[in-house]
């Protein structure tokens, strides 16, 4: 297991770095919407900073299906939210990003619940899961792909309100992070098809899953999504948002897809519900409004009476 917590540490460091590097490249480019993404795709390939962020990212999900092959998915999880602890440094450090005291007080509970879920894990007990019936993983995936969607336009529709106060980004991570959950059942997936029976036989294994196919449309979708969040919103609060919501997605659901038994012993099986209930009561909690931004300026136009 040694060989996986040092892959997840990598994963994490290629994340945090890949995200602030995209993040610090969007603060000089055009403004971008998810209503043209192929605009968005051509303002953001055409910055050689936000092409290493990418590059970073592409170089995390490599390193987390060597993850995957070899700890719990439980486990990978609670090693993969130590991360938000850099990205959060790379952010203030990087970007200039300051957290209020309520964000870093619901950061830190979130940490204390990603943490009870990893203190219910049995070493001796827990096995790596090498398959999940296809229909389960369909079944579980799409409602998720469908809710994220919808929570992103929905947060979009918000923005479009002139006199709201600026959004967070706590609906744009929770959409964002649905979609990655889904992305990291599949990376699962994948990684428990990569045998030693041939490249062959291996790739046609892989088109007769669902899972590259999962991860083409979380790949395009999320990419879309993703920037035209993290242009409007501060990285040092979606990330970690849209990692918890990743995490926990992957870990409950994951375990339970791919037969990673739930704890028998109590203690462990409370850690693990508690866990999971109080991460979500702290993001249902957080703000949903960005009360440090300057309202939208008045017009003299606005003020002429019709």
């Amino acid at each position: 297991m040694g060989w996986g917590v040092a892959a997840a540490l990598l994963a994490n460091a290629l994340y945090s770095i890949g995200f602030v590097l995209e993040k610090r490249a969007l603060g000089t480019l055009e403004q971008v919407t998810v209503r043209r993404p192929a605009r968005l795709l051509r303002v953001v390939l055409g910055s050689p900073l936000w092409i290493g962020g990418a590059l970073a990212l592409a170089a995390g999900f490599g390193a987390q299906l060597a993850v995957y092959r070899t700890l719990p998915i439980a486990a990978a999880q609670g090693v993969f939210v130590s991360g938000l602890v850099l990205l959060v440094l790379l952010s203030s450090r990087l970007l200039g990003e300051r957290t209020t005291g309520r964000e870093r007080f619901a950061l830190g509970a979130i940490l204390v619940a990603l943490l009870m879920v990893v203190l219910s894990l049995d070493e001796g007990a827990d096995t790596v899961g090498r398959g999940a019936p296809y229909a389960l993983i369909v079944t579980v995936c799409l409602p998720a792909l469908a809710l994220g969607v919808w929570l992103y336009l929905a947060a979009e529709r918000r923005t479009r309100h002139r006199h709201r106060p600026p959004a967070t980004g706590v609906e744009y991570g929770v959409a964002v992070g649905l979609l990655y959950g889904v992305s990291s059942l599949a990376i699962k997936g994948v990684s428990s098809r990569l045998t030693t029976d041939g490249v062959g036989a291996v790739a046609l294994s892989l088109l007769r899953s669902p899972y590259p196919y999962l991860l083409l449309f979380t790949g395009v979708f999320g990419l879309v999504l993703s920037q035209a969040a993290l242009q409007r919103c501060r990285a040092s609060l979606i990330v970690p948002v849209c990692t918890t919501v990743t995490c926990l997605f992957t870990a409950v659901l994951g375990t339970l897809s791919f037969g990673e038994a739930l704890p028998e012993d109590p203690l462990r099986l409370g850690l693990r519900v508690a866990g999971t209930a109080l991460a979500v009561t702290v993001l249902l909690a957080m703000p949903k409004h960005d009360t440090s931004a300057s309202p939208p300026a008045v017009t003299s136009k606005e003020l002429t009476p019709p």
